[in-house]
């Protein structure tokens, strides 16, 4: 039997060690929006590794060629939960042709869910979706009056992230609206990898502007860039 993955001290890895966190058929949630926040280089070593058969979970399926949009647009995702698809017209029409399942959640309840997941909850109450088909197959319960759906916590074999700066331990910095669902993603996956554009020593950040406690995050990958050639492969 293979020895489960360490906790590490020092979490800057190769990507190729990274990698074996991710296998074909696990729940991979990731973070950014619309692209942006994206991890660029864990995504295009899952391309080249050809993982297939992942549930992806984030805000978004991206653009076709920019960002998550290009697992998706390869068919290599069985299903995705997010707020929405429409700036990626693959995923609607693998989704219409039955070869991707697509779960819709508003985007307000969708990052509470993630974060539900990240600090250990069961779920969150919401009235957003009542009395209309959101509220199919779904729990109802009434508090002080109210009636609430009862929307379940999500979390992920591996969560990954992008981030400006990190140290070594994997305390994690981003930059403007990279910060978009990153934080919230990193708390949710059993195993969180963390793709940054900086590494430095422990103590070298300034702790006021760590967003993302290394507490967090297992692995750290120095990230190669944009490569947008990386769209037309």
């Amino acid at each position: 039997m293979q020895a489960p993955p360490q906790r590490l001290i020092n979490k800057v890895v190769p990507i190729e060690e990274a990698m074996a966190f991710i296998e074909d058929g696990c729940t991979l949630m990731f973070g950014g929006f619309g692209g942006v926040g994206n991890p660029p280089t864990l995504i295009n070593e899952i391309i080249r590794k050809e993982v297939k058969e992942l549930t992806l979970i984030g805000n978004d399926t991206g653009f076709p060629d920019i960002g998550i949009g290009r697992i998706v647009s390869r068919g290599m995702a069985k299903k995705i939960i997010v707020s929405h698809i429409g700036s990626n017209p693959i995923a609607g029409k693998l989704m219409m042709e039955g070869k991707m399942k697509v779960e819709f959640s508003p985007q307000g309840t969708l990052v509470e869910r993630i974060r539900a997941g990240g600090v250990g909850l069961g779920g969150i109450l919401t009235d957003v979706g009542l009395d209309s088909m959101v509220e199919e197959g779904k729990q109802k319960i009434t508090v002080a009056g109210k009636d609430y759906l009862v929307e379940t916590a999500l979390t992920a074999d591996v969560s990954i992230v992008y981030a400006k700066k990190a140290d070594t331990f994997g305390n994690l910095i981003y930059e403007t609206s990279a910060r978009n669902t990153n934080p919230l993603v990193a708390m949710a996956g059993k195993w969180t990898i963390a793709e940054v554009e900086e590494i430095v020593e422990v103590g070298e950040l300034n702790p006021e502007e760590i967003i993302t406690p290394g507490i967090y995050v297992d692995r750290v990958v120095k990230s190669k860039g944009v490569d947008w050639k990386w769209a037309w492969e």
